[in-house]
This record gives structure tokens, sequence and C-alpha cells, in this order.
């Protein structure tokens, strides 16, 4: 695998068109990142294997979706002690089941939840940004822009 500092995992190929935000926001910062499918329950074995040896391939942090039990985030933090950011699919229940399994996790088991959906996704990308901004002076400095411009829009807004 090559290097990269955050994987994004989806639980089904399906949950493809919103995971795709995280990547969007990392590609905009210019942060590596590996995108695939990996299954708690489908492909467990794989997806443990991936997680353990996410951080000695200088991986740096995951962010996983997945709707109904939302497992896959919670497995993953079982297997290392990277950050990991859990995005909740809108697979059933409007997401509030996701959701729920999500932020419900065991204590020494911790996964940062963010909202159901895209803008969730976009969210654990920026979330994922503002981690590495922490040793990344260069992150930091587009963040700033980024605020400024998303200040600017808002103050640009003109209502008829």
């Amino acid at each position: 695998m090559k290097k990269v500092d955050v994987a994004i995992l989806m639980g089904s190929k399906s949950d493809f068109p919103i995971m795709e935000e995280a990547a969007k926001i990392l590609k905009e910062f210019g942060v590596s990142y590996d995108i695939r499918v990996l299954s708690a329950h489908r492909t467990p074995k794989e997806t443990c294997e991936y997680a353990e040896k996410f951080r000695a391939q200088g991986g740096k942090i995951f962010i996983c979706g997945a709707g109904v039990s939302a497992a896959l985030a919670g497995v993953v933090s079982a297997h290392t002690t990277l950050p990991v950011i859990g995005v909740p699919i809108d697979a059933a229940l409007n997401g509030l089941d996701a959701l729920l399994s999500t932020v419900q996790m065991p204590p020494g088991v911790p996964v940062a939840g963010v909202a159901i959906g895209k803008g969730g996704s976009k969210n654990a990308g920026l979330l994922a940004v503002r981690i590495l901004s922490l040793s990344d002076s260069s992150l930091e400095k587009k963040l700033d822009n980024y605020r400024e411009k998303m200040r600017q829009d808002i103050l640009g807004t003109k209502l008829e």
C-alpha cells in the first residue's frame, strides 16, 4: 500500500456517494488518502488486518462510514490507537440507528462522531485535516483560508 495519511473506509459500495465528500475535502487540502470498501461483518479479517497495519505504513487517521449497525468504526478503533472518525450513513431509520451505534462505543474504544450523511462526511474530512494541522503549519494556513472563504461567502450573501 502507498503511504497515505487518512484511510476512508465504508461498509458497502453504496456508501460511496456519501463518503466521497470526505475524499473531496482531503483532496482539496492536498491530504493523501486511501478509500476502500471493508465491512465489519462481511470482511472482518481483512478489516482488522488493514486497521492493524495502517499506522506502521505511515497512516494517521481513519474515517469510517457505515449504516444500520455502523460497526465499522468501532471495529477499526478496537484494532488501532489512531484517531477514528465515524460517519453514520442514512441507510435505515434515517441514519439514527447508525448515529447511535457510532457514538455509543464502550470506554477505551473511542470513535469521534459526526453528523449523519454527506454533511457528516464532509465534516469528517475537515476534522481529519484539523487533526493533521496540529503538526503541519501549511495545513493550518489552508484551514485559515478555507474558513475565511466561508466567512466571505456568508457576508456576500444577497437576499432578494
